[in-house]
């Protein structure tokens, strides 16, 4: 069946990425090959993944009221977001950063936050909610995702938190209203006890949550429900940039859930949409289509998407 809204909070910034041959050695002048402007922020780049597939997404999010967050505005919208929850704060500063990326697809990412944007939560629609199939948060708001996930646990719309390194210690406080937490390798090692994969995960089950995994980059998803554990493996690209490419496995994998999909169909096509990304320089301009993403699923494992679950696809 068609996916309903997909609610995601979090951060909204804008990067400058650049494309060099190789890091130096020593700090000196590099001429860049390549470079572009595009919005970013992990909650604002998993919106735009699920919005470029044909996804009802509400972004609530806060942007200063500069240059800066009016083109992560417009940039937004153009992905076919809905904006109308990214709140434009006076006398704030959006966030911004400088992403260096190499031949091989490594990346520098030197971001800047400003910290005078509002903390409080109480303008948000939170009534929205119940008309959602899902609310996804990168953890960056802590009041935000509180609102919005204690909102979506009364009505029994389910949530799904993406753990980085900037997160992962705000994930106590939020677990108790949390159904799915997905971790990068790097956020899944420093924050869940455990000696190995298996014990991180099951530490993390007893913890009341439904589903949680690890993105692992070329050694795919791992993850872990009452049913068992299970992997997926990683789909194999041509890489011109990871930037984004976490970000896009959360958004796709959030609109999956929203329709209602398996967590095995959410996860298949997440992966396959991070990898598609990581065609293209910056967070956004490889996301594919609903048709891309469907043809490359069939061509790579013989089957497409779940029939029905995206308007353009068959």
């Amino acid at each position: 069946m068609p996916a309903k809204a997909l609610v995601v909070v979090g951060h909204t910034a804008l990067d400058r990425v650049y494309r060099i041959e190789s890091f130096p050695g020593k700090p000196t002048k590099v001429r860049a090959l390549d470079h572009r402007e595009e919005g970013g922020g992990s909650a604002a780049n998993a919106a735009a993944a699920a919005a470029v597939l044909g996804g009802a997404v509400r972004l609530w999010s806060r942007v200063g009221d500069d240059d800066a967050g009016e083109k992560a505005r417009r940039q937004l919208a153009r992905c076919g977001v809905d904006v109308g929850g990214v709140l434009t704060c006076a006398g704030a500063k959006t966030p911004t950063a400088a992403v260096i990326v190499d031949s091989n697809g490594e990346r520098l990412v030197i971001s800047e936050d400003d910290h005078v944007l509002p903390m409080e939560a109480d303008w948000l629609p939170l009534s929205e909610i119940a008309s959602a199939g899902a609310v996804l948060s990168d953890l960056s708001w802590l009041e935000g995702t509180r609102a919005a996930f204690a909102a979506a646990r009364a009505v029994g719309v389910p949530t799904l938190v993406d753990v980085d390194l900037g997160g992962g210690i705000l994930l106590e406080r939020v677990i108790e209203v949390t159904d799915y937490a997905i971790f990068s390798g790097p956020a899944f090692e420093r924050f869940v006890p455990g000696a190995d994969d298996e014990a991180r995960l099951s530490a993390l089950l007893d913890l009341g949550l439904r589903h949680a995994g690890v993105t692992r980059g070329k050694r795919g998803y791992l993850w872990a429900t009452g049913e068992g554990r299970q992997s997926q493996e990683a789909f194999e690209v041509p890489v011109v940039d990871t930037t984004g490419a976490g970000d896009a496995f959360h958004g796709v994998f959030a609109l999956a859930l929203a329709s209602g999909l398996a967590d095995t169909e959410c996860v298949r096509a997440a992966s396959a949409a991070a990898a598609l990304k990581c065609r293209r320089l910056g967070a956004r301009a490889g996301l594919p289509s609903a048709i891309e993403l469907d043809g490359f699923l069939l061509e790579q494992t013989g089957r497409g998407l779940a029939e029905g679950w995206l308007a353009d696809v068959p």
